[in-house]
């Protein structure tokens, strides 16, 4: 029975290659017509309340003005929508009402309204990915109906949408575009891949729907063609944990689907895929929880810069915050932002650019060297550096180095180079047999200056060796460095000879 559905998975997947959806303008011809008060909902829109289950909540009707008294509308409070996404069982996932829960939380004075198009999302995929124009041309009635009723702004509105949910919160802003009204902010929470990669954007998400478009993208690796969630850059500020392809705490063997099949089950891996594809709300969940542990992000042209550390910059809005407190700064083009997250929340991590220069007369070597930071409130882990290329000749090499906790200002550095034992135990029986001069003729590598810039306060610490000879190191040798002001290094190291 398992081969059946995994094979029914694999094709419904490969379907989505083959979907086809309508073209043109996004906003229906008729949608600028008088509407009727006979209006038959195609989906339901569930007022929030704190401790009560969704599917008993209060629903506000369409068209039917006394159910905004009986739900407890407020005018005078902003209001989010959350916009669930492709359903496979016809239930709203749990991950809604702990948004909603932790929205409420936070943010005391607010309406919530939940968008239940479960009927519609419960569908094959590609009938479903056609429905989001249903719905969100129904989310964006609702805004136009609240405006006119009750002088409701929908700069006051701001739609969460979720895979799929998140091109239908693209959909109801371009509707309300073409009406003349400007909806305030949307989030896209990992918007859906599957027939929206590539497409125009008239027919996604995209920053034209809003005042203001924000989208973490937490699951883009790809699989036949296809990544469950959208790789390109469908806002204002896109941002990418992790690199945006896979998230940590996550387990997928991606390159050998039947062993990973054979060892989880299909359920393993259902929860692999959700795992990775749900993150995006569970960061902006971790956005509300934990407001002293914003998570910031940087700009940068890909992973593969960002993972050097030549990005760390906030300077003209090159940074920001992910999250529900993300600053609204409109863009003429979409900014991609890149950071680390741990796997668990809180998932804030403290970014540091380090720029060390290193010097070897020995032909390309791989020495594994580690460092340990002292910082005025804590000590870190000791943390390996990945150097991109083989050490060779005198060069500046820049990498990035994270910690999961705040070690306050940098003013200590161990560096220390772990020889592998069998490279130790060679080396001890050349030197038996080799006389050597001195200890400075085995390996060695020279350490020149050391930079470290913060991400988080964008401060930056210099740091030099505390001894003459804490410039060398050789295999399972330690050094230590302090912080120190770049304009006294030389004139400290001259006394330091004397």
């Amino acid at each position: 029975m398992h081969v059946v559905n995994v094979f029914s998975f694999l094709l419904i997947t490969s379907s989505l290659c083959d979907g086809r959806r309508a073209r043109g303008n996004r906003a229906d011809n008729d949608f600028g017509l008088k509407l009727k008060t006979h209006y038959q909902p195609k989906s339901m829109f569930r007022m929030y309340t704190h401790g009560k289950d969704l599917e008993d909540s209060c629903t506000i009707e369409l068209f039917q003005a006394h159910t905004l008294q009986s739900c407890n509308f407020n005018s005078s409070h902003p209001l989010i929508i959350i916009i669930h996404g492709w359903s496979m069982d016809g239930m709203i996932e749990s991950w809604v009402t702990r948004l909603a829960a932790a929205l409420k939380s936070t943010q005391k004075e607010i309406n919530i309204l939940v968008s239940d198009w479960k009927t519609l999302a419960q569908q094959h995929y590609p009938i479903a990915a056609q429905n989001t124009r249903v719905v969100g041309q129904e989310i964006a009635r609702l805004l136009t109906w609240l405006e006119d009723l009750i002088q409701f702004p929908v700069s006051k509105a701001h739609l969460i949408g979720y895979s799929l949910g998140a091109h239908i919160a693209g959909f109801a802003g371009s509707n309300l575009a073409a009406s003349g009204r400007t909806l305030g902010r949307i989030t896209g929470l990992d918007p859906a891949g599957p027939l929206f990669e590539g497409m125009s954007s008239t027919d996604r998400l995209s920053p034209d729907d809003a005042r203001f478009v924000d989208a973490i993208h937490t699951f883009t690796q790809q699989h036949m063609g296809l990544s469950v969630g959208i790789k390109q850059p469908v806002a204002h500020y896109d941002f990418y944990p992790n690199g945006g392809s896979f998230q940590p705490g996550c387990h997928l063997h991606i390159q050998n689907l039947y062993a990973h099949l054979s060892q989880y089950g299909l359920m393993g891996f259902e929860q692999t895929v959700k795992c990775a594809h749900e993150r995006a709300v569970h960061l902006f969940i971790d956005s509300l929880l934990n407001r002293d542990k914003q998570i910031m992000a940087y700009k940068c042209r890909d992973n593969t810069a960002f993972n050097k550390g030549v990005c760390l910059d906030c300077r003209k809005n090159r940074c920001n915050t992910l999250g529900y407190d993300i600053k609204k700064v409109r863009t003429s083009n979409s900014k991609r932002l890149y950071l680390k997250t741990r796997s668990l929340m809180p998932y804030k991590l403290y970014h540091f650019q380090f720029r060390i220069q290193l010097f070897t007369q020995f032909e390309k070597i791989d020495p594994s060297l580690t460092i340990k930071l002292t910082g005025t409130l804590e000590e870190s882990k000791t943390l390996p550096i990945t150097l991109v290329k083989e050490l060779s000749g005198n060069k500046t090499y820049t990498f990035l180095i994270t910690l999961d906790t705040d070690i306050g200002d940098l003013m200590l550095m161990h560096v220390a180079w772990e020889a592998d034992p069998l490279w130790t135990s060679i080396w001890s029986k050349v030197k038996t047999i080799i006389p050597w001069g001195s200890k400075e003729d085995g390996p060695q590598i020279t350490i020149g200056r050391i930079r470290v810039k913060s991400g988080e306060t964008q401060q930056r610490t210099m740091f030099c060796a505390q001894t003459e000879d804490g410039v060398f190191i050789r295999p399972s040798e330690e050094k230590l460095f302090v912080r120190c002001d770049e304009r006294r290094e030389k004139p400290e190291r001259v006394r330091s000879r004397g």
